[in-house]
């Protein structure tokens, strides 16, 4: 199992740039991501509508195909648990002053740390950056094209 972050799970039905690269790598193993990940999802998916690179009938079969993914088993949506937070918030009392790093994504890197996970796929440099401070390697596959 591979943990996607958002950034990765949104080309899944969208071809943004690397969109190749992120579903071939879908295509081998079972995708991982935190639960708060499927409001994340709903709301990059709602960004497209609001910027008008989908029309409403778009968005709401894009939505209803998520939704059915995510009912279907297509990803193992990882609850969000005290000790994730816990351990989110000893990292942030450890990181350099100038490491900036979203509460989102501090989640995350948290949930994939504290399952297991030893890659977190992503292409958000915010969250690479921070990826080490939780024990993980974090890939780009897009960048790395």
């Amino acid at each position: 199992m591979i943990y996607f972050d958002v950034s990765y799970i949104v080309r899944l039905y969208f071809e943004d740039k690397g969109w190749e690269s992120v579903r071939g790598l879908a295509a081998q193993s079972p995708i991982g991501c935190s639960l708060h990940g499927q409001l994340e999802t709903a709301a990059a998916f709602h960004r497209k509508l609001r910027e008008g690179a989908v029309t409403g009938a778009q968005y709401v079969h894009i939505m209803k195909q998520f939704d059915l993914d995510s009912r279907e088993g297509a990803y193992r949506w990882i609850p969000v648990s005290p000790s994730i937070v816990a351990r989110a918030k000893t990292v942030y009392q450890k990181l350099p002053g100038g490491l900036f790093l979203r509460a989102s994504d501090a989640l995350h890197l948290a949930c994939a740390s504290l399952n297991q996970f030893h890659e977190i796929y992503s292409n958000d440099g915010h969250l690479l950056a921070a990826a080490n401070h939780f024990s993980l390697s974090g890939i780009d596959v897009i960048k790395e094209r």
